[in-house]
């Protein structure tokens, strides 16, 4: 028998968030971040709606500043490090501590270094990694579609948050499917390219 290449499918029950330093100090020097912040916005929403487990991290918090304030990350696991993957013990030891939940739906900064980074140690461990193209960003465009490239032939999921959240509901007779129907309704003026 043929293997089957592993589908990716995701499901609120089995599904993290991880939200990678989405900090003051890149608001000026990253490729749209109007855009990714738009989509931080209603991931961080959709966790609370359908009770998703999230994480988010700050790299170096002292020098690159807080999480942005447009963020509502109450309700989050919160940590700061220095490493660039977002993998460092303390956040590995949260998601043991989410066991059974192995789809991980990454976003944040930046493509190239953190995110990538993120990304292959948690496919390393066994996770499905999906990658929000309209919610993870570089300074420098080229970094971002190279680190897609990257992540993709790595065996992680090329996605967009429209596709993670319609997918995780499956159709209008979700309880939330008019809260997520709305949160789809607002659109950045320059969104992310892929």
């Amino acid at each position: 028998l043929p293997t089957m290449r592993p589908l990716g499918r995701l499901e609120p029950a089995a599904t993290l968030f991880l939200c990678c330093d989405v900090q003051e100090a890149f608001r000026s020097a990253t490729y749209r971040f109007p855009a990714l912040i738009a989509t931080a916005q209603r991931m961080l929403a959709t966790s609370k709606l359908l009770d998703i487990p999230t994480v988010v991290t700050e790299q170096y918090p002292k020098g690159l500043k807080p999480t942005v304030t447009e963020l509502d990350i109450s309700g989050c696991a919160k940590f700061e490090k220095t490493m660039f993957t977002m993998a460092t013990p303390e956040v590995c030891e949260w998601l043991r501590g989410h066991g059974p939940r192995k789809s991980a739906v990454i976003f944040g900064l930046e493509s190239h270094v953190c995110v990538q980074q993120t990304t292959l140690d948690l496919l390393a461990e066994g996770y499905d990694v999906h990658v929000l193209v309209d919610g993870v960003s570089s300074q420098v465009p080229t970094d971002r579609s190279v680190a897609f490239r990257r992540m993709q032939s790595a065996g992680a999921f090329l996605t967009t948050s429209e596709s993670v959240l319609m997918e995780l509901i499956r159709g209008k007779d979700h309880p939330q499917f008019k809260a997520v129907s709305a949160l789809l309704r607002t659109r950045p003026e320059e969104p992310l390219d892929f």
